[in-house]
């Protein structure tokens, strides 16, 4: 891959439909440790948004995130901290 395509997507070695796939499972995993109950869709946003805040968050204390296994570790704690924050300010 070149540049521009790690640039895109931000984690090299994962392509859109694994990311697709990690969002969804990272999304489930989040909404089963939260005990949320949400739908298919919206454990794919919380996993996609979960999978950027777990590699901004990694970077932040330079652990390295790349692959199927750690983006998926990363976006479970990412998806759980965001599942968390949108409990804080809903209930304000």
């Amino acid at each position: 891959m070149d540049d521009q395509t790690y640039a895109v997507l931000s984690q090299p070695g994962v392509g859109i439909f694994t990311m697709i796939l990690i969002g969804l499972i990272a999304g489930w995993v989040a909404e089963r440790i939260t005990e949320s109950n949400h739908g298919l869709l919206t454990n794919l946003v919380v996993g996609i948004i979960g999978a950027f805040v777990g590699a901004k968050l990694a970077e932040w204390v330079n652990i390295p995130v790349f692959g199927f296994f750690r983006t998926l570790v990363a976006a479970i704690v990412g998806a759980i901290l965001v599942l968390w924050i949108w409990r804080a300010v809903r209930q304000r």
